[in-house]
C-alpha cells in the first residue's frame, strides 16, 4: 500500500503532457476562456503603442514649468486641443502647451503632463501653479511591454486578463492545447440511472454525474460510457474501447477485494501496467492506477465520497498536467483554524469534508454535519475544502490549526 505522496508522485511521473505542436488547436479569442495557452506569445507592437497622457490636463515642456509655484505661476499659450484617438499635428515650442485628455497621444516637443486641477485657464492661456515631476503623467511607448519580447508564457490558463492582453496585441485567434479526452464508466450490478425506479438493493449511480461535472470544469472532453455489469467479458470490452478512445479512463467500483472486483485483473489482461491498487488514505484506500501506451487508467472506489475525494486528490493534478498547464496542477493546501473537532484512527492519511468560512478576517474549517462514512453522499453538499489529518494524527480540537485541501 503506497503513501499518498508516493501515489501522487507515481501518477504525475506517468503523465505525458500534450504536445505543443501536435496537440494544438487555434480558436477565436472569445472562445478561449479557461483554455491553456500552448506556446509563448510575442507581439510586434509596444504597450503603450505610443507616448500618451495618463491624465486630463496640459501637455508641456518640463523645461518651461519646472520652477512653477503657487505664488508665481508659469503662463503658457494653448496652441492645440488633443482628444483621445487623434494624431497631433503640432509641435510644442517653448512657452506653449496643449490641452490633452486621458489616453491621447503626446504631441511632439512635450514631455510632461500637468493635471488640470493644478492649473487655471484664461482664454488661450493656462496658468501652471505647481512644478511637476519630469515626464509626470506620461505613459511612454513600450513602458509596459516592448515589442518582440515574450508577452505571455506557454502553459498558462487564459482568463479575462490574458485575453484582454491578446486582444490588445491584435490577436483574433490563439493556439491552445486540445482538451484531454476522459472516458468515464461505473461498474456494479447494483447501479441504476436516476430515471429508473429503484428496486430493493439498488443504488442510483451518482458517480458518473459528479465525475463528468468535475472533468468538464477542468476543461476535459468527456465520454460517458454508462454502467457496466460485474462481468469480466463486459469489463474487458468497455475498458478496451475506453483506452483506445481516451487519454484518461476513470471507472468507479470493482477495485476492492471482493469476489466481483475484476478491474485489476482486466487491466493486466489488456496489457496495462498496474502501478498500485491501494493507497494509505481514508476515504479512498482501494484506488487502482494503471498505464497503457496512450492512456492512463484510474480505478476509483465506488462509494461516492471516496470517488470524488480521490479524483480531487489524484486525477485532477494528472488532468491539469496532461492538459499542458506548466505548474499548479493540484489543489491548494493551506493551514487554517478548525472550528470543529476532527478525528481519525491515525493509521491512514484522512480527508474530512467541510467548508471554509471567513470569520473576523480568519479562515475557519467547519466539518460537514453528517457522519464520515464514505457512502454519505450528503456530506458533499457545499464542500469546498477537505481537512487533511496525516498518518499518526488522531485528533484536531476546535481552535487548533489544520491543513486543508481546496479542491
Amino acid at each position: 500500500m503506497l503513501s499518498v505522496r508516493d501515489a501522487e508522485a507515481t501518477i504525475l511521473n506517468s503523465v505525458k503532457p500534450l504536445d505543443n505542436q501536435l496537440d494544438v488547436e487555434f480558436i477565436d479569442l472569445l472562445m478561449a476562456n479557461n483554455r491553456i495557452l500552448a506556446t509563448p506569445v510575442t507581439s510586434s507592437v509596444n504597450f503603450p503603442h505610443w507616448d500618451n497622457s495618463a491624465m486630463d490636463g496640459y501637455a508641456v515642456r518640463y523645461a518651461d514649468v519646472h520652477q512653477a509655484r503657487s505664488d508665481k505661476p508659469v503662463v503658457l499659450e494653448i496652441v492645440a486641443e488633443i482628444p483621445a484617438g487623434y494624431q497631433p499635428q503640432i509641435t510644442i515650442k517653448p512657452g506653449q502647451a496643449a490641452r490633452i485628455f486621458t489616453g491621447a497621444v503626446m504631441p511632439a516637443g512635450a514631455d510632461t503632463v500637468v493635471m488640470q486641477e493644478k492649473t487655471h485657464r484664461q482664454d488661450n492661456r493656462v496658468l501652471i501653479f505647481i512644478a511637476p515631476q519630469p515626464r509626470e503623467f506620461v505613459r511612454r511607448k513600450g513602458d509596459f511591454y516592448q515589442a518582440g519580447t515574450e508577452l505571455l508564457p506557454g502553459g498558462i490558463v487564459l482568463t479575462a486578463g490574458e485575453i484582454a492582453v491578446l486582444a490588445g496585441a491584435g490577436r483574433e485567434q490563439v493556439g491552445v492545447f486540445r482538451r484531454p479526452k476522459v472516458a468515464i464508466f461505473s461498474s456494479g450490478d447494483e447501479l441504476v440511472m436516476p430515471e429508473q425506479l429503484l428496486k430493493p438493493g439498488q443504488i442510483v449511480d451518482s458517480n458518473q454525474f459528479a465525475l463528468a461535472t468535475l472533468m468538464r470544469e477542468l476543461g476535459a472532453e468527456v465520454l460517458l460510457l454508462g454502467i457496466v455489469e460485474d462481468d469480466p467479458e463486459a469489463l474487458t470490452e468497455i475498458i478496451d474501447y475506453a483506452i483506445a478512445n481516451a487519454d484518461i479512463v476513470i471507472s468507479t467500483g470493482g477495485v476492492s477485494v471482493g469476489d466481483y472486483d475484476y478491474i485489476g485483473k482486466t487491466l493486466a489482461s489488456l496489457g496495462g501496467k498496474v502501478h498500485f491498487q491501494s493507497v494509505q488514505m481514508r476515504p479512498g484506500k482501494p484506488l487502482t492506477f494503471a498505464t497503457f501506451p496512450n492512456s492512463l487508467y484510474f480505478g476509483l472506489p465506488g462509494n461516492p465520497v471516496s470517488a470524488l475525494v480521490t479524483c480531487w486528490r489524484f486525477v485532477k493534478p494528472a488532468i491539469r498536467r496532461m492538459a499542458g498547464l506548466a505548474q499548479g496542477w493540484g489543489g491548494k493546501f493551506i493551514r487554517v483554524r478548525s472550528h470543529s473537532q476532527l478525528q481519525s484512527h491515525g493509521k491512514m492519511e484522512t480527508y474530512i469534508c467541510g467548508n471554509l468560512h471567513l470569520v473576523n478576517g480568519v479562515y475557519q474549517f467547519h466539518k460537514a454535519q453528517g457522519n464520515d462514512s464514505s457512502g454519505n453522499l450528503i456530506n458533499l453538499v457545499q464542500t469546498n475544502a477537505l481537512a487533511v489529518l496525516p498518518v499518526g494524527q488522531t485528533l484536531v480540537s476546535p481552535g487548533e490549526e489544520v491543513v486543508v485541501l481546496q479542491p
